[in-house]
């Protein structure tokens, strides 16, 4: 029995540090790659033959993904071929900006797109965060199990006795083992709700999350879109896009096709084509963008940055900064809420079971005094 226990909280333990380090791992992975496309094409290199290169150093700490892109690359393919069959390696967002840059024959333009997208969270978003994969692991399994076992074998005992000696169960008592069942309910809704915002946190790297996102009904891309800080992430990374691409000289209604694909989320794709059809009907792109973010904020950002001197990612510089700034701010905020609601939640279900369960143990040690 020991043993087993040992065996599953290794396990636990391990998936635990596998789910945390996952989006900073990809993150990692995803700098090193970044840094080598950049050498290689500051050198004049082809970057096919520069991977192909790197993989021959059999450094473990890449990533086993790395070699697989590597093996799709020797067999023949393009880098943005060999990307798309190895979907795990890069961040989703990294992966189609990589191949948006392919498209578009200037691969170093969209790196630095890219590097928004790799932006590290502050050290108070990420503490919060392992604070939920904590309570997922932990507190609220302990609580589902100890509600389970009471439910299952201590809550008749008790009925039983009180009936057999005739004492009415406390008001309290009544309530606790009468809604019992619809407590575990309720912590096992919560438990579903934490998993899947922990999933949305691993850039969904899930297969679970990956089943949802489908064209017709994307579910988890519309919930990651109602997200209010991952909303202004996923505007932060299509603006960085869309501005790369304008700098580079591609037409405005490819430039948006492809920075709403770059996303990687169907609800701004949606939105991208929207904004291409008033292209389309002969709206200004400033004009059109409403399509895309009904604040007017992007509006009114684009229309400045037209008329800027450095390029379009220079002047929305700033902006992407504030975007990014607020967004980790809603982060924290949310986290904070959730679990302190979370934590009061279950220590006053187990406050409620404790007062239901001690109440109608003194009942009966009153009754069994009496009777003596």
């Amino acid at each position: 029995m020991a043993a087993l226990v040992l065996v599953l909280g290794y396990s636990l333990a391990r998936d635990y540090y596998f789910s945390l380090s996952l989006p900073m791992r990809r993150r990692d992975r995803a700098r090193f790659f970044l840094d080598l496309l950049e050498t290689v094409i500051q050198r004049g290199q082809p970057v096919e033959p520069a991977i192909l290169s790197a993989a021959e150093n059999e450094d473990r700490s890449i990533g086993v993904e790395f070699y697989r892109v590597a093996a799709q690359i020797e067999d023949g393919a393009r880098l943005g071929e060999a990307l798309a069959r190895v979907p795990t390696f890069l961040p989703p967002q990294v992966n189609e900006m990589i191949r948006a840059g392919e498209k578009l024959g200037e691969l170093n333009k969209v790196l630095p797109a890219c590097r928004e997208v790799l932006r590290v969270p502050p050290d108070s978003v990420r503490t919060m965060t392992h604070y939920m994969a904590g309570l997922l692991l932990i507190v609220i399994p302990v609580i589902m199990g100890l509600i389970f076992l009471l439910t299952l074998f201590v809550v008749p005992k008790y009925k039983e006795l009180a009936g057999g000696m005739g004492v009415p169960a406390w008001p309290v008592a009544q309530f606790v083992f009468r809604h019992l069942p619809g407590m575990l309910w309720v912590d096992a809704a919560l438990f579903c709700a934490l998993a899947g915002f922990v999933n949305l946190y691993n850039g969904g790297s899930s297969g679970l999350i990956r089943w949802l996102r489908f064209r017709r009904v994307p579910v988890a891309d519309w919930i990651a879109w109602r997200l209010p800080w991952n909303q202004k992430k996923l505007l932060r990374g299509f603006s960085a896009m869309l501005a790369v691409l304008l700098d580079g000289g591609m037409p405005e209604a490819e430039a948006v096709r492809l920075a709403g694909e770059s996303t990687v989320n169907e609800i701004c794709r949606r939105r991208a084509e929207r904004v291409v059809a008033a292209l389309a009907q002969g709206a200004r792109l400033d004009e059109a963008i409403r399509a895309f973010d009904a604040t007017g904020e992007f509006r009114w950002r684009l229309a400045n940055a037209a008329h800027g001197q450095g390029g379009f990612l220079d002047a929305l510089r700033g902006w992407h900064a504030a975007l990014e700034a607020r967004a980790f701010q809603q982060e924290e905020t949310a986290a904070h809420a959730f679990t302190s609601g979370l934590v009061i939640f279950n220590g006053v279900m187990v406050g409620l079971v404790a007062v239901g369960m001690f109440g109608l143990l003194v009942m009966l040690l009153k009754a069994t005094i009496a009777a003596t």
